[in-house]
């Protein structure tokens, strides 16, 4: 894949996530994709993924991924941004920076490593 088709996947992949498209994010995953997490050291398959995306975005409303800073390589690219949203059962506005490394092959991305502060990710989950 060239950069700009690279790119154009990391803004499908995370405007779906916006907008609460869970097939449509999934879609951007190889079906054998793997998604680990620095908070936990824990490594997911798609479904697992998608429980937790889907439970994400029936908990936060107003999702935003602002300030995205996209850094393509060659085999995927890095994206920083701070995810924005209001917790439904509470209304509290919430914060978290993180930094997403994609590996990506025949269009698709095959792992994701994500970097979350741990405090942050915890806010985001209160209520659960």
């Amino acid at each position: 894949m060239d950069a700009a088709s690279v790119r154009e996947l990391a803004r499908r992949f995370f405007d779906c996530i916006e907008q609460g498209d869970i097939e449509g994010f999934a879609a951007c995953y190889a079906p054998d994709v793997e998604i680990w997490h620095n908070t936990d050291g824990e490594t997911q398959n798609l479904e697992a993924n998608r429980v937790g995306i889907t439970g994400m975005v029936s908990r936060i409303a107003d999702r935003v991924y602002d300030d995205r800073r996209v850094e393509v390589f060659p085999g995927g690219f890095v994206q920083q941004h701070v995810l924005r949203g209001t917790r439904v059962h509470d209304g509290a506005r919430l914060n978290m920076p993180a930094c997403v490394v994609c590996a990506v092959a025949d269009g698709r991305i095959t792992r994701v490593d994500e970097y979350f502060d741990s405090a942050q990710l915890a806010e985001f989950r209160k209520g659960v």
